[in-house]
């Protein structure tokens, strides 16, 4: 159980660590205005890795020095990568939720 635990916290680590940035946090804000009940917390995270893997795509476009290419949806690391940021963004979202909470009543 302790090496289940381990594993556990070092996703979430490391997802907190992926969501810990300008896009991230700008998402996790939003995402947690949004929110309106705990219950929704996975499918606002949800939307919020699909946002995150869509501007990523998107920025090389916008910033005019690439093409779009579509993420690699075959791929293992991929997978991982996007289990990694819903993690993370069930950690921020959860948080910034809490405080939204707290300063709502008050």
């Amino acid at each position: 159980m302790p090496e289940f635990m381990e594993q556990g916290l070092s996703l979430a680590r490391e997802g907190f660590a992926e969501v810990n940035a300008v896009l991230g946090l700008l998402l996790a804000v939003l995402s947690a205005l949004i929110l309106s009940k705990w219950s929704r917390l996975l499918f606002v995270a949800a939307g919020a890795v699909i946002a995150h893997i869509i501007l990523e795509r998107l920025a090389p476009v916008i910033a005019e020095v690439g093409g779009f290419h579509l993420p690699p949806l075959l791929e293992a690391h991929f997978w991982r990568e996007a289990g990694v940021l819903f993690v993370g963004y069930l950690v921020v979202i959860g948080i910034l939720f809490a405080i939204k909470r707290v300063v709502m009543k008050s």
